[in-house]
């Protein structure tokens, strides 16, 4: 039997098109190799949050009261609204309560089904984080103390440290925690205590910038403390090592790729709000490795203006874009 030689006309005399031909090969080209790369894209935009959802608790847990349902609705309204790739959380309740919360965000189209839960020598408030990407390590610190005039205590809260895959050649670092409030209390000096419990979570960062210093890291969480405090101060750092202050401001205050400092002096950035002495105050952060700063998006990044804040929390969110594709 003589074989045929296949030819490029041999394919229009059999009645397929050429045009029909190429664009089938292509398709055939891109399915192969295309999806690929396409998917090699996907997380290159990453939004990343941290929140204080104040007392998220479904049923009374210690000294914490049940957090009205209404309450909770409009702490999952929120986040849907803001839409994060990952969240950190800051007094949530028993993991019951984040089973809670994650379901409904599932039921609302926000898919975070990587989490992690832990709780510290405060046994009524926990820290959480709930993520789009797979956590592929986990280094929890749950049992951080210090010594304080001859006393050793233990942080209030524990932290956590979770390594991301945002994609297959991309990973993350996040830590978050919950420092001590300014509330007195019996035991030591609050603003002592608190200063503490920076330089622990700043030994830390120093720790993982000491392995790698080109390490993409994200600090962040509820500091209880301004800018302009002795915690944060030492937390942020100096030095080649020092954490950048993302200080975004409401929506619609920033412009795209604005980063000097002097032309916004006047962004609103607080973040909580106390009602007893009817302040309003920025201690909520999201701190950035030098290595992100190129990715860091401050045009997409703000602190997360909703109608029903207050009915969420006496905490507003503050959310921060990176791309990854950026130059």
């Amino acid at each position: 039997m003589k074989l045929r030689r296949w030819t490029w006309p041999a394919v229009t005399r059999r009645g397929i098109p050429m045009v029909r031909f190429l664009r089938t090969l292509g398709w055939l080209v891109f399915t192969l190799f295309g999806s690929g790369a396409a998917r090699s894209e996907e997380g290159t935009s990453v939004v990343i949050a941290t929140y204080n959802v104040e007392n998220f608790h479904i049923r009374p847990y210690g000294t914490r009261p049940v957090k009205p349902v209404d309450s909770r609705a409009r702490v999952a309204e929120i986040l849907m609204a803001i839409h994060p790739d990952v969240v950190a959380l800051q007094e949530m309740g028993e993991a019951a309560a984040l089973d809670s919360l994650q379901s409904t965000l599932s039921e609302g189209g926000l898919h975070l089904p990587y989490r992690e839960h832990l709780g510290g020598s405060d046994t009524n408030i926990f820290v959480a984080l709930l993520s789009r990407f797979p956590i592929v390590s986990r280094n929890p610190h749950t049992n951080d103390s210090f010594v304080l005039d001859g006393r050793r205590f233990h942080s209030s809260r524990s932290t956590i440290e979770v390594e991301l895959e945002v994609s297959p050649n991309r990973h993350l670092t996040v830590l978050t925690t919950h420092l001590k409030s300014k509330r007195p209390v019996a035991i030591a000096d609050e603003a002592e205590l608190r200063e503490q419990e920076a330089r622990l979570l700043r030994g830390h960062v120093d720790d993982l910038l000491r392995e790698n210093p080109n390490v993409p890291l994200v600090v962040c969480g509820d500091f209880n403390d301004t800018p302009d405090s002795k915690p944060i101060r030492l937390l942020v750092g100096t030095g080649r090592h020092a954490l950048m202050d993302t200080r975004p401001g409401e929506r619609g205050t920033e412009e795209p790729g604005e980063v000097d400092e002097s032309r916004h002096s006047r962004r609103v950035t607080w973040t909580h709000f106390y009602a007893q002495e009817d302040t309003y105050s920025r201690i909520d952060y999201l701190l950035i490795s030098r290595s992100l700063r190129q990715a860091w998006q401050p045009g997409k990044s703000s602190v997360f203006v909703h109608p029903a804040w207050g009915e969420a929390s006496d905490h507003r969110p503050v959310v921060c874009t990176f791309d990854f594709r950026a130059p």
